[in-house]
């Protein structure tokens, strides 16, 4: 096994476990909308759930909530078949190979809770949900929800009056509540916008050594 493949194993299974021991514990120690003050009044673990897409984004509706599911399903299946592919090309640059499986890795932690969560766990409504319950899941297979607990409310104000449409509103920055899953794709989506420069050049260049 080469550098780069232990690399990406060792990324993709280090936040699988992170993601879903985090998860986990939330689930199975908090109920829904419980939250602690980890650091100051900017980083607390609050505990969500969700429907749809990263960052509590939604997607409406039973069929809505299947079609997803079934899309992060050949999703995952896609980029796993993209990383592969990467790993078996001598020329690919070491940080592109790693935000790859920082994104495949996240993807499959949200894909476990949307797949499986719903059978796996009771309800967090008013009481702390229990593993595999003698009554039965929340839901049914491939309609579970996305645990969320990660808020970071940074900043809070009100809009200036001048401001179209929320002028005179309160704001708050971050809003969103994520998870270690989010955290990894927005990680490795963000960081081959930034360093794609790097990652293809590298590719350019051995490419031009090959043919000298």
């Amino acid at each position: 096994m080469d550098r780069k493949t232990i690399i990406a194993l060792v990324a993709s299974v280090g936040v699988l476990i992170i993601d879903q021991w985090s998860k986990v514990w939330v689930k199975t120690t908090m109920y829904l909308g419980q939250e602690y003050n980890v650091v100051g009044n900017w980083f607390y673990i609050h505990f969500t759930e969700n429907n749809g897409m990263a960052f509590g984004m939604e997607f409406a509706g039973e069929y809505g909530k299947l079609f997803l599911t079934s899309f992060r399903v050949v999703a995952v299946f896609g980029i796993l078949y993209y990383l592969i592919y990467l790993l078996r090309k001598k020329d690919t640059h070491t940080g592109f190979i790693l935000c790859v499986a920082l994104i495949f890795a996240g993807a499959l932690g949200n894909i476990i809770d949307s797949v499986f969560y719903g059978i796996w766990f009771n309800d967090s409504y008013h009481q702390i949900a229990s593993f595999m319950p003698e009554a039965g899941g929340y839901s049914n297979l491939m309609y579970g929800k996305v645990v969320d607990m990660l808020y970071f409310p940074l900043m809070s104000g009100v809009y200036p009056d001048w401001v179209p449409m929320w002028g005179g509103e309160p704001f708050m920055f971050f809003r969103p509540v994520f998870n270690v899953a989010d955290t990894a794709i927005s990680t490795g989506v963000i960081s081959v916008a930034v360093f794609q420069g790097t990652f293809f050049d590298k590719k350019e260049e051995t490419e031009a050594e090959v043919t000298q």
